[in-house]
């Protein structure tokens, strides 16, 4: 059975400056599980916090002749755990934040759409309602609500009495909002 000799922190950090593979290996096994229960506890996710670490040892390795072969090897890897957990929160914040700007864009345009849509069909029934009005009845409609004249322009341009243009417009609201309810009616039904 072969065991492994002890390696002080510094004499790790100064073999893994010279490159040795081996003593690497040692600091991963010997604080790879210690970093990992640390940036975990920030992090709350297995799967970022093992990343954590590997980028730790990745940059360890991959920087090891800027390492002080005299300093301790453990402060150090903490520092650097430290910077990657704190990155990777900073990088969940922001496209959290991002994610939500661009859901609320989303239901902004999709509100926008929907009214939009919804505008236009209910135009194309309003229309479609007028149209089966009788003419006198269409006639004053649209001069009140599309052209805007007042009761007395109209009855001077269709040569009717006041009172007759009010009891018309009266009926075609009432229709109007008797078709526009029963469709409201049956949508609720369909979508109860």
């Amino acid at each position: 059975m072969q065991t492994r000799a002890v390696i002080s922190e510094t004499d790790l950090a100064s073999r893994i400056y010279m490159g040795d593979a081996d003593a690497y290996r040692t600091a991963f096994e010997a604080y790879s599980n210690k970093l990992y229960n640390y940036s975990f506890s920030f992090l709350k996710n297995r799967e970022q916090a093992e990343e954590v670490v590997q980028e730790v040892f990745l940059d360890l390795w991959i920087n090891r002749e800027k390492l002080d072969a005299e300093c301790s090897l453990v402060p150090l890897l903490y520092v650097m755990a430290r910077r990657r957990t704190l990155n990777t929160l900073r990088s969940i914040a922001r496209s959290r934040a991002a994610m939500e700007k661009h859901w609320a864009e989303l239901r902004h345009f999709s509100n926008e759409t929907e009214e939009s849509v919804l505008l236009d069909d209910l135009e194309s029934f309003t229309e479609k309602v007028l149209q089966a009005l009788p003419r006198q009845q269409q006639l004053v409609f649209r001069m009140s609500r599309q052209e805007g004249l007042s009761y007395g322009e109209i009855a001077n341009n269709l040569n009717i009495s006041r009172n007759t243009v009010r009891n018309h417009l009266v009926s075609a609201l009432r229709t109007i909002r008797y078709q526009v309810h029963k469709v409201l009616f049956l949508f609720l039904l369909v979508f109860m």
